[in-house]
């Protein structure tokens, strides 16, 4: 604690002690009242001033808890000033009822409120928003006690006692409650935040003690100003200004919530007790029959506006639930939907590992024996053969040819070969595979319109293969539209952090397009395609961290849609940030394709 801080204390606690000994050593007069007045509106400014630095310091919950004790104090030092004009400047005693006894009792509200934030706890987003409700609920229903039991002997029908009454009742039921809940926090919380609540405790106690005292003075016509019961007052009014000061020394940090903890059902639970209680009050102005009936009036109006005020919160904290139930439901379809695609590529890359494990031992296999039926077969076309003979050895060959290209083919699919990684531009990637089949697609009569975005984001990947896979997904629309005809849209565009390059035709479209990166899922006839060629652009385009997938369009004829992460910030050498001519190899037990691969196309 610093210099100042200890200087301020002991100014603060000798102010005290002067008062003290004011009020044991005067007679009542007015130099004691002058004396005691003041005395209080200074300690309360020094209270004033010592909480604000926690104010300022302080963020979220925190701040508004600080913010509503010092508008509490702030409150209660209006009500002493108000008084102060009374015994001071006009010299008189204060009237009974007192326009300043609302200040005096709604002081308290807002540290209440304060309480009920929990500032030692950490809470999320939902639970502040929601609790906030409940609190402002129950702070109305406050609000509504004193306007319901207080007010209406003062304004509705003047009655000096009942007014009196019921407001010493009140405010005794506030402090108390405001005590419980200190205790509570005080019981709940650790380290420096049970320093601080035990020290709001202790100053809230000895302010309800002098309360009492006064009050009970005042009904034997013994309290005067300056009094020896204003002595507790003096000390909890002093006390405030340590608290403000030692909470700034300690800085209170929150503390983790506990599980399981029910503070936000109770609050709410007494929230609606709140509310079931206004048709008990209005039940009760009707039928008494002894309060005169402007008071019962009154009451019934105040309680019919609280009514449709509370109503009002409850119809907007059931709205932000709907909402927030809405979002939820919202959240988990996504999320379903997000965990059913990454259920179907964790099955593929399944399929296509199992397929390289498999291919990998057999075709080598294979190659052995069909070598060997090549070797005889041509042995068999050069030896002497009458034309029939010689043209079934001719086929013989040419079906063992067939058999070792697909094998290599197989062998090509399965080989999991780490690629040499450069900077990409996708548009002249699509431009490249475009201008690569334009004869093709010229012969076959499609045409090819293309939206390419500017200033695309370059992305990281193998020209080779990436180009490999732009050449499938054409003739594949290519084979799609050659009895017809039709249009080929090639579109590049930016999704967040990825590229999105996208192939859409006017064909057909696909039988199954779930099923269209299968290994050896083919629809064209026997001998025109092996089933393997989207499954390699479906390894390349893991290889590279993207995705790609196959849906029909309403219109008609299907789109092949491809997410490519974009590269990092290059650096000046061009390179992405942190790479040297990286490799990057295929992850362990998933097929990857390679730059070579050569297949036809398959739909």
């Amino acid at each position: 604690m610093s210099r100042r801080s200890k200087v301020w204390i002991l100014a603060v606690t000798g102010l005290a002690v002067a008062q003290a000994a004011a009020s044991i050593l005067l007679r009542p007069n007015f130099g004691l009242t002058c004396i005691s007045d003041v005395t209080q509106c200074i300690l309360l400014l020094s209270g004033i001033l010592a909480l604000l630095p926690n104010v300022l310091s302080s963020r979220g919950r925190t701040r508004l808890f600080w913010s509503l004790m010092t508008l509490g104090v702030a409150f209660w030092l209006t009500y002493q000033l108000l008084w102060n004009y009374f015994e001071i400047f006009l010299r008189q005693d204060v009237p009974n009822p007192f326009v300043g006894d609302a200040v005096l009792v709604l002081h308290i509200v807002p540290m209440m409120a304060a309480l009920a934030l929990q500032p030692h706890l950490q809470q999320d987003e939902r639970t502040t928003r929601l609790g906030s409700l409940d609190f402002a609920l129950l702070l109305v229903w406050w609000l509504y006690l004193y306007l319901f039991a207080v007010v209406p002997w003062q304004y509705a029908h003047f009655n000096e006692a009942a007014y009196a009454h019921n407001l010493n009742a009140l405010y005794l039921a506030e402090k108390i409650v405001f005590l419980i809940g200190l205790a509570l926090v005080w019981w709940r919380s650790h380290g420096p935040w049970r320093t601080v609540y035990a020290q709001w405790f202790g100053a809230s106690l000895a302010y309800a003690l002098s309360s009492y005292l006064a009050n009970w003075a005042i009904e034997r016509n013994i309290y005067y100003t300056g009094s020896l019961y204003d002595i507790p007052l003096v000390a909890s009014m002093a006390w405030v200004t340590g608290i403000g000061i030692l909470a700034h020394h300690l800085s209170p940090r929150q503390q983790v919530s506990p599980r399981g903890s029910s503070h936000g059902v109770w609050v709410a639970r007494l929230g609606m007790v709140a509310i079931f209680s206004l048709p008990l009050f209005a039940a009760w102005s009707v039928f008494d029959h002894l309060a005169p009936a402007a008071v019962r009036n009154f009451r019934l109006v105040v309680t019919l506006g609280s009514m449709l005020l509370m109503g009002s919160m409850v119809f907007l904290k059931q709205h932000l639930l709907d909402r927030e139930l809405l979002g939820l439901l919202n959240a988990s379809r996504e999320s379903f939907e997000n965990l059913r695609r990454l259920q179907a590529q964790l099955v593929q890359s399944e399929k296509l590992a199992s397929l390289g494990q498999l291919v990998g031992g057999a075709a080598h296999e294979l190659n052995n024996p069909l070598t060997a039926m090549l070797g005889y077969s041509e042995l068999l076309t050069a030896t002497t053969l009458d034309g029939e003979q010689r043209q079934l050895a001719e086929k013989i060959g040419n079906q063992v040819r067939r058999t070792k290209s697909l094998i290599a083919s197989l062998l090509s699919f399965a080989k999991q070969v780490s690629s040499e990684k450069s900077l990409l531009d996708i548009n002249s990637l699509a431009q490249t595979a475009v201008k690569l089949s334009q004869p093709q697609l010229r012969a076959r009569g499609v045409q090819v319109h293309t939206d390419l975005a500017s200033d695309l984001p370059q992305i990281l990947g193998d020209s080779n293969q990436l180009l490999q896979v732009c050449l499938h997904i054409t003739n594949n629309a290519l084979h799609a539209m050659k009895e017809t005809g039709g249009v080929l849209t090639v579109r590049t565009r930016r999704l967040d952090e990825a590229v999105v390059l996208e192939f859409s035709d006017d064909g057909p479209g696909a039988q199954e397009p779930d099923r269209v990166f299968d290994p050896f899922y083919t629809t064209k006839p026997v001998g025109q395609g092996t089933g393997l060629g989207l499954s390699a652009c479906y390894g390349i385009i893991q290889e590279h961290s993207g995705k790609i997938m196959c849906q029909n369009r309403p219109e008609g004829g299907a789109t092949f849609r491809i997410e490519l992460p974009a590269a990092p910030m290059t650096t000046a050498a061009g390179l992405p940030s942190g790479l040297e001519k990286s490799r990057s190899g295929p992850p362990s037990g998933e097929l990857r394709a390679t730059a070579t691969l050569t297949l036809p196309p398959t739909p």
